[in-house]
């Protein structure tokens, strides 16, 4: 036997140090190699850290919120001597061994070389993408049955067991929390996303499959008589304590730092969108069925993109290293995407060579790409200015926080039938308001301002949006 010291590896992209967010292992277990040891989280990406060889975990260096430097012992294991397959490290293989010769056959495998740690991805909040694909060795099974009933009995059991899947299941780092806590076995979920991945809606299909709640894997079996649990209030007075770790802490730390630089100036404005859900209710009135239906979004990010080219300063970035004001001509949009692991800024690049229908199917790929951690580094980086909504519960007005180094973000609010003065008489129209805020060191109040009333003509006005010049 002897001790493999684990340290921390470079991560890439110059990462000095990453934030432990999970442990998937404690002392005593044992992990077979490029099974996910840890999770954790630098400025730019999640990573799963694979171990590096098969072994017993001796002990773990942190806890989930403490930053490790890279280069650091991270993690140590009891490895065999010449240990670095999996067949090596699985018990029950070497018990089957140990029991019987080995048949004469093809040598066993080599292990493959590690793989390096997987990245989730990053965004304009720190957001997690999806994870590789690859997938771990397979590992050899050998060790001849003895004894005709024993097979029966083995056979028959198999064929009552789910069918189980061998090496690296790909799926989310949520997804394998989840499944951890609840005691499941990913290896016995068809995964339906690209290559077998996992996405949630297998994850919540196999649990309803099941008929009941999903136990742990440390409960013992209920009783048939028992009687179902009842949620107990909790005592007056209790508190919970919940760590601020991960992704919540990075969004925590930039939302701050973008209060606290940026000077917001917020404007807030009411749109008669009467005439728009006319056009909207009559395109959508042709689609074939089955055909996603356009929102008031793509409509209010295409006469965005129309009033940019006359405010290019407020389609910019600041940097503030360089105290330079970036304009782009592109127009690069952020799509404020609420998802399980927090807010999310998607991003829609060109958006400016983008027709109505185009504009529209791209913000649902990308918004969908970000729920689901399918979102590649570059779909979650480089907005220049961001269009965020809360949908239904838009509410009557809100002050969203810009997302820097951007300078404007244009909020969204509920719909709603209000009673106006339209031609010095009372009418039922369709009114919502737009809540804006803007980086008052560099976009003027009176150029913010005439920005939204410019998208406001336009929204007002459907067709002028289609009207190029």
């Amino acid at each position: 036997m002897s001790r493999y010291v684990f340290k921390l590896p470079d991560l890439g992209e110059g990462t000095v140090e990453a934030e432990i967010v999970a442990w998937r292992v404690k002392p005593g277990d044992t992990v077979a190699e490029d099974d996910i040891v840890a999770e954790v989280m630098t400025e730019k990406a999640a990573v799963e850290v694979p171990a590096p060889v098969a072994g017993r975990v001796v002990s773990t260096t942190g806890s989930p919120g403490d930053t490790v430097p890279v280069g650091s012992e991270l993690l140590v294991l009891e490895t065999d001597a010449g240990a670095g397959s999996h067949a090596a490290s699985d018990p029950v293989a070497k018990s089957a061994s140990a029991a019987t010769p080995a048949p004469p056959g093809p040598a066993a495998p080599v292990a493959t070389p590690v793989a390096p740690p997987r990245t989730a991805g990053n965004g304009a909040a720190a957001a997690l993408a999806g994870e590789a694909h690859a997938q771990a060795p397979v590992r050899a099974a050998g060790g001849a049955r003895e004894g005709g009933q024993a097979a029966a009995v083995t056979a028959a059991a198999a064929a009552a067991a789910p069918a189980v899947r061998r090496g690296r299941v790909a799926t989310s780092p949520a997804i394998r929390r989840r499944a951890h806590e609840a005691g499941i076995d990913l290896r016995e979920i068809a995964g339906s996303g690209p290559n077998g991945r996992i996405i949630p809606k297998d994850l919540e299909a196999f649990v309803a499959r099941r008929g009941q709640p999903t136990p742990l894997r440390s409960a013992p079996q209920a009783l048939p008589a028992a009687r179902p649990a009842t949620a107990r209030p909790a005592p007056a007075g209790a508190t919970e304590e919940i760590k601020v770790i991960g992704l919540r802490r990075v969004i925590a730390q930039r939302m701050s730092e973008a209060k606290r630089n940026i000077p917001h100036f917020a404007y807030v404005e009411e749109l008669d969108i009467t005439e728009l859900e006319s056009l909207r209710r009559h395109l959508n009135g042709r689609l074939p069925a089955g055909a996603s239906a356009l929102t008031y979004l793509p409509f209010i990010a295409l006469a965005l993109i129309r009033v940019l080219r006359d405010f290019p300063q407020c389609n910019a970035h600041y940097d503030a290293e360089r105290g330079v004001i970036v304009r782009y001509g592109a127009v690069h949009l952020g799509v404020a995407t609420q998802t399980p692991d927090g807010l999310k800024v998607p991003v829609v690049h060109d958006a400016q060579a983008l027709t109505l229908w185009q504009l529209a199917a791209e913000m649902r790929r990308v918004s969908e790409a970000a729920r689901t951690n399918k979102a590649t580094r570059e779909e979650l980086t480089g907005s220049t200015i961001t269009l965020t909504s809360l949908g239904k519960l838009g509410g009557i007005a809100s002050t969203p926080i810009i997302n820097a180094p951007e300078v404007a973000i244009i909020g969204v609010n509920r719909a709603v039938e209000r009673a106006v003065v339209v031609d010095r008489a009372v009418a039922i129209r369709l009114t919502m308001n737009l809540s804006s805020s803007f980086d008052h060191r560099f976009v003027d109040g009176y150029d913010a301002a005439a920005m939204i009333q410019a998208l406001k003509e336009h929204l007002e006005h459907p067709a002028t949006i289609f009207i190029a010049g």
